[in-house]
């Protein structure tokens, strides 16, 4: 096989992962099989055929509407088919047709899964957790037999780091309920944590921890918290500042859209970052 063509299939076989992405995004939240009911409609409940399937080339063919109502069909579908592609595509170019691109290629794909989901549903279902988990560990076990140089954690490492990621978040969450007397983590927190801590190992499970926390902190307080209070109403504003009680309540903001951008970061520039910080 030529690079070319390699790269090529990498690209297609991503892009198709990711139009299966599409389906666990949409159903895991609601409890529903990934296999069946076939593809359909949300909205008219038409049954999409193979050919209507095809990942960004029926998005583009159909511009973007349901055959049978004409209801538009989401962007988010073929911008993450889009994404994964690039995403296997780029990591086969880097790396070469090599167990570490897979690891890199799923690693990169199930946070983006997770990410998008959180991000809608403020949920992280486990089909994204647990498969990550298992494969995490299955694979640090597979390169460790074939002697391949890796980024990611060995065996023991994979064990140790699950362990570390899932007592840290669980430990901060229990911290924050304490602090404000509510939940401030989910379980799904907790087994996101176990899945980056087996894939990243101990040391850089608490880095992700602490990328996630800052790149939080940036959104909070530099879009949430602004666009929360240009929201309220200037009659509000002026009323709570006369009786002296001014209280803004934000959305909640769910941890896993930063813990799963931060274990990429991590992934990818870890070990600068903790020479970075060694040399500061």
């Amino acid at each position: 096989m030529t690079p070319t063509l390699a790269l090529v299939l990498a690209f297609v076989v991503g892009a198709c992962i990711g139009s299966f992405l599409n389906v666990c995004i949409a159903r895991w939240p609601r409890e529903l099989s990934v296999v069946r009911p076939p593809s359909r409609c949300p909205r008219c409940g038409y049954r999409i055929r193979w050919y209507e399937n095809i990942p960004l080339a029926s998005w583009v063919a159909l511009r973007g509407r349901c055959r049978c109502c004409e209801e538009p069909i989401s962007v988010q579908y073929p911008l993450v088919e889009l994404v994964v592609g690039l995403t296997w595509l780029t990591a086969f170019w880097q790396l070469g047709v090599t167990l570490e691109a897979l690891r890199v290629a799923v690693f990169v794909t199930i946070l983006l899964g997770v990410a998008i989901t959180d991000a809608k549903h403020y949920l992280i279902p486990d089909g994204f957790t647990l498969f990550g988990l298992f494969w995490a560990i299955g694979s640090a076990v597979i390169a460790y037999i074939l002697a391949e140089p890796s980024r990611f954690a060995d065996p023991k490492d994979a064990l140790i780091g699950a362990c570390a990621g899932a007592g840290m978040i669980a430990i901060a969450g229990w911290l924050g309920e304490v602090a404000l007397k509510k939940e401030a983590m989910g379980l799904g927190d907790v087994t996101l944590m176990a899945f980056a801590g087996a894939a990243l190992g101990p040391a850089m499970a608490i880095v992700t921890v602490f990328v996630a926390a800052l790149l939080g902190t940036l959104v909070f307080l530099g879009v949430v918290y602004p666009i929360t209070w240009a929201r309220r109403s200037a009659f509000q504003q002026q009323t709570e500042l006369a009786l002296g009680a001014v209280r803004v309540e934000p959305p909640p903001v769910p941890f896993g859209v930063f813990l799963a951008p931060a274990a990429v970061v991590t992934l990818l520039w870890g070990n600068a970052l903790i020479s970075w910080i060694y040399r500061a």
